[in-house]
């Protein structure tokens, strides 16, 4: 039997600002996670639904057989605050204020593994790479509410914070109960902002149609019905968390690695994302957790954040993008010209008509000639 006290005091030491302790049971709304994955709502992130990955949510002995514990920590990501006129700038493109930095895995996972090391135990240390409902263990250990925009809120910290969580064999003297299921009262100011409208009920999250999902998990074409609601997001989205009225509370992290090293890390210039190779792109984002969806998806979000921007210099770039190699990048330069250029994109959007032999970006592109009256 472990001292709960004398883990929370060690969590602490490695910068950890939220700890909490559970025991190992499934997640309380493992059900409504079920109803969710059943309803279509996880998109393309097939893993979520895969039975394997479903039979661990249910039982964690599948995790960690002997499994008696959960540990979860909360590490704030908030740095200084940025000018709203850099993040909002329509010839920038937007990133989500906790990829600024380094990649969080590269921070937490050595801290977990330390604490999970003097345990004395079986342990597994994840940091959302596991079959397992962070925010709802969290919960269960005291970190917070559910919000409604699914996110988990410290009263006192808002949501800006990372979870972590260490599954153990060992127990502890104490362990800590979860508060009120939610305290957002009638506030529905994160369901309002949404720019896609992915919320279809509060506490229920359509991936399909969050700016998250699209910029980060979503592997293909992003739909042309959602592409003028994505604005100048690139990789992620704050807007359901800026609105949150218990961000107010927000705490800035003590670890610096997660400041960004300049504006420009944080919303560079769409001009600079549309130019980018392999090299640069490595050279760029190396340690970022935006280094994971590589550079293709990057700047397939950035031709829909240019089509956006009303910035004409944009033009030659996107005409030079429409012979890229790639498809995906190729399709929606087409469509951020044909946005930008008007009547004008016609010939440039012929003549690669002319030569296309994917079937979708053809498609993509006598979508846009039509839509300019240019399809003769």
């Amino acid at each position: 039997m472990l001292s709960a006290a004398a883990l929370k005091a060690r969590a602490r030491d490695l910068s950890f600002n939220l700890v909490g302790i559970t025991p190992a049971r499934p997640a309380p709304h493992l059900d409504a996670y079920l109803r969710w994955v059943e309803a279509g709502y996880h998109g393309e992130m097939n893993y979520m639904a895969r039975e394997d990955r479903l039979a661990r949510r249910r039982d964690l002995n599948q995790i960690l057989p002997g499994v008696r514990s959960l540990v979860m920590v909360g590490l704030d990501y908030r740095s200084a605050p940025l000018p709203p006129s850099v993040l909002t700038d329509p010839r920038r493109g937007r990133i989500a204020a906790y990829a600024w930095g380094v990649d969080y895995h590269d921070v937490m996972t050595p801290r977990l593994e330390e604490l999970a090391g003097g345990l004395g135990a079986e342990s597994r240390v994840y940091v959302d790479t596991g079959a397992l409902l962070e925010r709802d263990h969290g919960w269960q250990a005291g970190l917070g509410f559910i919000g409604k925009n699914t996110l988990l809120i410290h009263p006192r910290r808002g949501s800006n914070f990372f979870l972590g969580m260490v599954l153990t064999t060992a127990e502890f003297d104490a362990y800590d109960r979860p508060g009120p299921a939610t305290r957002c009262g009638t506030c529905t100011r994160c369901l309002v902002a949404c720019p896609t409208n992915a919320f279809p009920e509060p506490h229920v999250l359509d991936a399909r149609r969050c700016i998250s999902y699209l910029t980060i998990e979503h592997k293909g074409v992003i739909a042309r019905e959602l592409r003028p609601l994505l604005g100048n997001w690139v990789f992620g989205c704050d807007v359901c968390q800026d609105v949150c009225p218990w961000n107010r509370f927000a705490v800035q992290t003590q670890l610096t690695e997660f400041f960004p090293v300049n504006a420009d890390r944080a919303a560079p210039p769409l001009a600079e994302l549309l130019a980018l190779d392999d090299a640069s792109f490595a050279e760029r984002f190396a340690g970022s957790p935006i280094e994971r969806i590589g550079r293709v998806r990057l700047m397939r979000n950035a031709c829909v954040a240019a089509g956006n921007s009303g910035d004409a210099t944009l033009i030659p770039l996107l005409q030079s993008l429409l012979s890229n190699r790639y498809p995906l990048i190729r399709l929606h330069a087409a469509w951020a010209l044909a946005r930008l250029a008007g009547p004008e994109a016609g010939a440039s959007l012929r003549a690669a008509l002319s030569s296309e032999a994917d079937p979708d970006v053809r498609a993509e592109l006598a979508a846009c000639l039509e839509e300019a009256g240019q399809n003769r």
